[in-house]
């Protein structure tokens, strides 16, 4: 079984041919990359690559390695309830927050 672990977004993915992977927004500011559903997306991070019988290591990358993948949903993640709360004091906020996500399904490891 093919393995790889890539890093994006400031976290690391164990990731497979034909695997989906939940990744959040791709970018920040004005270097926010916008795709939609249908686009190719290359990981050029690679720390890792196994193949079944050896394990490659990068230090901390490998030169060379890339992982494609393609874009099948570009969405937000289900709302997270943000509430403070003090006792005795009337005093109570409730905020939400839906983090932004896309869903990635892993074409390929390149050799």
């Amino acid at each position: 079984m093919e393995l790889a672990v890539i890093k994006t977004g400031g976290k690391q993915y164990v990731v497979s041919p034909g695997a989906m992977v939940t990744i959040e927004k791709i970018g920040r500011g004005i270097n926010t990359v916008p795709l939609k559903k249908g686009d190719t997306i290359t990981f050029d991070e690679v720390l890792m690559t196994d193949d079944g019988k050896t394990a490659t290591v990068g230090t901390p990358m490998l030169e060379g390695k890339t992982v494609t993948g393609t874009v099948q949903i570009v969405g937000r993640a289900k709302k997270i309830d943000v509430v403070k709360y003090k006792a005795k004091s009337r005093y109570l906020k409730r905020r939400g927050h839906r983090q932004p996500e896309i869903k990635v399904k892993i074409d390929s490891i390149s050799k």
